[in-house]
């Protein structure tokens, strides 16, 4: 029989969330690639935090392409998602094209196909949501650059587990329509300009545990 702490795939934290550690979602679509480089080139080794990748792609790109591309500029190591990857502090997963996914309460990722239809590739909300109700207050949300409002669901989600929310300002988005439908839910904790946004990150890594 399992104790108030436990479920029946293991303990929880103390406050009832299952993911034991911080994870950052970072977010993007137009304009993301140079947004996401700039964001994981200044964050540190040894970051004490797990960090997700959700980029709009088409399906038909090449999977390993946006991997490499950040691999490169992080000194951090980044690798594609895989169904089933265990969350481990200090590790960037990127979301392949044409996927969805979830964070699950084993601290593990599960992907989901996406499909030909709309919700956005791979879906900002879904990630957002299911990060949310498995990581509580150590769950950061980041929306970068982006067309469309994908996200704001999502954030809106993030808030009320008690996690934080991180929007891109105006001045250094390239296209301002994700930042500014998350700012929308006024659940956005601060908007910053890119280059600030790993200190951010580093600070919420340092924090919530």
């Amino acid at each position: 029989m399992t104790g108030p702490e436990e479920s029946a795939i293991g303990p929880l934290g103390g406050d009832g969330f299952a993911v034991s550690f911080p994870v950052v979602a970072l977010i993007a679509s137009a304009g993301g690639v140079d947004a996401l480089s700039r964001v994981l080139a200044s964050l540190p080794a040894g970051l004490a935090a797990a960090v997700l990748i959700a980029l709009h792609q088409d399906p038909a790109n090449p999977t390993g392409r946006l991997t490499a591309i950040l691999a490169r500029r992080s000194v951090l190591p980044v690798r594609r998602a895989a169904d089933g990857d265990l969350l481990r502090p200090g590790q960037v997963l990127v979301i392949p094209p044409g996927q969805h996914l979830l964070v699950t309460s084993q601290s593990r990722i599960g992907l989901i196909e996406a499909g030909a239809l709309p919700p956005s590739r791979p879906s900002a909300d879904l990630l957002l949501a299911s990060l949310a109700v498995t990581c509580g207050p150590r769950a950061l949300a980041v929306v970068l650059t982006g067309m469309g409002h994908d996200g704001q669901a999502g954030v809106r989600a993030v808030a009320h587990c008690g996690g934080t929310v991180i929007a891109q300002d105006q001045a250094t988005s390239k296209f301002f329509s994700m930042p500014s439908a998350a700012i929308d839910t006024h659940q956005v904790d601060q908007i910053l300009a890119l280059d600030e946004i790993a200190g951010a990150i580093v600070a919420h890594a340092g924090t919530a545990t």
